[in-house]
This record gives C-alpha cells, sequence and structure tokens, in this order.
C-alpha cells in the first residue's frame, strides 16, 4: 500500500516528506509498458512530484517537465493537492545496459536537457492565475539530484 507521510520538526522550521510510491509506479509502468530503465525514471519523477505537490492546496497542480536530448525524449509528471499523480515517457523503451555498479542507467537515457516545474493555482474567485514556471539546466539526469538543484536555485 503507497503512503504519502508529512511531517514538521523544530518547532516547525524543518517541513519532512516520505513516500512509499510501489503501486503507483507499477500502475504507471504497466499501462505504458516501460523498459526498465524507463521505468527507474519515470518513478523517479512522478515520485519526486508528488513529493513537492504534497505541499499544494485546493485546487492547485504541479507538473515537472524533463526536456532532454536523451534516449527517452522527455519525461512528465503532474500532481495535485489531493496526492495523485500521474506520469509518462516520450520514448517508453528508452533501454541502456546497467552502469559498472549494476545501477539503472537513468542519466544516459536522460542526457542533457532542461528541468522544469510548473505551479498552477486553482481557481480564485473565478479568476485563474498564471502558472508559475521555474526552469534549471539538467546537472546529472539521475532525477533526485536535478530536483534539489532546483529547490536550491528556486
Amino acid at each position: 500500500m503507497d503512503k504519502l507521510i508529512h511531517g514538521t520538526a523544530a518547532s516547525g522550521t524543518v517541513r519532512v516528506l516520505a513516500a512509499i510510491t510501489t503501486e503507483t509506479i507499477a500502475e504507471a509502468v504497466r499501462r505504458h509498458g516501460t523498459s526498465p530503465t524507463a521505468s527507474a525514471a519515470l518513478g523517479r519523477l512522478m515520485t519526486g512530484t508528488l513529493l513537492l505537490g504534497s505541499t499544494l492546496k485546493g485546487c492547485d497542480r504541479l507538473t515537472t517537465r524533463v526536456e532532454c536530448n536523451g534516449l527517452i525524449g522527455g519525461i512528465t509528471a503532474e500532481a495535485n493537492a489531493e496526492g495523485e499523480v500521474r506520469g509518462y515517457v516520450k520514448n517508453p523503451l528508452a533501454e541502456l545496459p546497467l552502469k559498472e555498479n549494476g545501477k539503472f542507467d537513468v542519466s544516459g537515457i536522460i542526457g542533457d536537457g532542461m528541468f522544469h516545474i510548473i505551479r498552477e493555482s486553482g481557481l480564485n474567485i473565478g479568476v485563474k492565475r498564471e502558472p508559475y514556471i521555474g526552469s534549471v539546466p539538467i546537472t546529472s539526469g539521475e532525477i533526485a539530484e536535478d530536483f534539489a538543484y532546483y529547490l536550491a536555485k528556486s
């Protein structure tokens, strides 16, 4: 069973978020028929987007886009304040051999490009607000490090 956990520490000055997304990612992999390495990339992006999206309120929505020149061609994930997440990859069959350390070569199928976060606020007294869009270069292609770089720069 998937879980999303929120917590605070240090009198509310530190926020802790954790997620177990095994079932959600397995369903996305089944629906999209992704290769093992594309599955790892999609799972990482969906989980990171879910964690950031868990701070949303009301009708807000968060989209994370990886625009890249690697075999995968790009990845998108979207989360809402309800804890729902979805995602897709442009090339679900993108695959490379495992690295020497036995890990998936996610950075290899990502390549170079840009990492975008788009935050859209829901209706506010009948008026839709302009989305906030933040972008940084892909620093590693391993997804988690790209999220960390984005958060450090934003």
